[in-house]
């Protein structure tokens, strides 16, 4: 298991059956570069799916390739990049794929002796989606009909973002939620808190709203109980 210790009291999570570890990063430190920091986890935890325009455009069909052979394609780029806000001090710049002893590909780094192979793969892309609140996209069409028209379709919206400049995403969500009542953090004291422990903030915040709306209609008498699809509701601790 990845996850033994509570990822509120840590600042980096150590992913098993190897030397790497997880950076915890603070918002503030996200808010230096937010640009970079989303572009990096979003391509480290992508789904062939994700990139479906991208391998086309490689001659790769997105269905016929892991998650983990995309993984390598993107790591051994990103390798050679910044990855403090991620790795800390951890340079992983010689990482190369290599063949283990078995005959698989592998991604190795000689200069730290670290290996990441499916498994660690598979944990390590668990952390930084859990620590960052990232849901795994993906999704499998039923025929060939279906791929070329999902792939059309992501193409043309690619193609019109790529027009539009980046909107922050973490930035807003930190000015919405100081000036939020329920939200117990100012400006500066909301730098230094974790971006773990600021996303459960978040949902904490979202499932209290929505617990208070639904009592509020309750005792109106303009809820029924009996027909809520969700008992969580009833609940202002979530159960997830």
């Amino acid at each position: 298991m990845v996850h033994r210790k509570s990822l509120l009291k840590l600042t980096s999570v150590e992913i098993p059956d190897t030397k790497l570890s997880v950076r915890i990063p603070t918002v503030g430190e996200i808010l230096e570069d937010e640009q970079h920091y989303y572009n990096l986890i979003s391509s480290l935890t992508a789904t062939p799916f994700q990139y479906m325009v991208q391998l086309d455009d490689m001659g790769i069909d997105f269905t016929k390739i892991t998650d983990y052979e995309l993984f390598m394609m993107l790591f051994i780029v990103y390798a050679k990049s910044d990855l403090s806000i991620l790795f800390g001090d951890l340079n992983v710049s010689d990482a190369r794929v290599y063949r283990d002893h078995n005959q698989r590909e592998t991604i190795y780094s000689p200069g730290n002796d670290i290996e990441i192979n499916e498994k660690i793969h598979s944990d390590l892309v668990t952390v930084i989606r859990k620590i960052n609140l990232l849901e795994k996209v993906n999704y499998k069409p039923g025929n060939e009909i279906a791929r070329k028209y999902l792939l059309e379709k992501e193409r043309k919206r690619q193609t019109r973002n790529s027009k539009k400049a980046y909107k922050p995403y973490l930035e807003k969500l930190v000015i919405a939620l100081v000036n939020t009542s329920e939200f117990p953090y100012d400006y500066d004291s909301c730098m230094n808190l974790s971006i773990y422990r600021f996303h459960q903030s978040f949902k904490q915040i979202q499932h209290k709203i929505a617990f208070d709306k639904t009592m509020i209609g309750v005792y109106a008498g303009t809820v029924d109980t009996s027909k809520l699809s969700n008992r969580d509701t009833l609940s202002w601790i979530p159960n997830k």
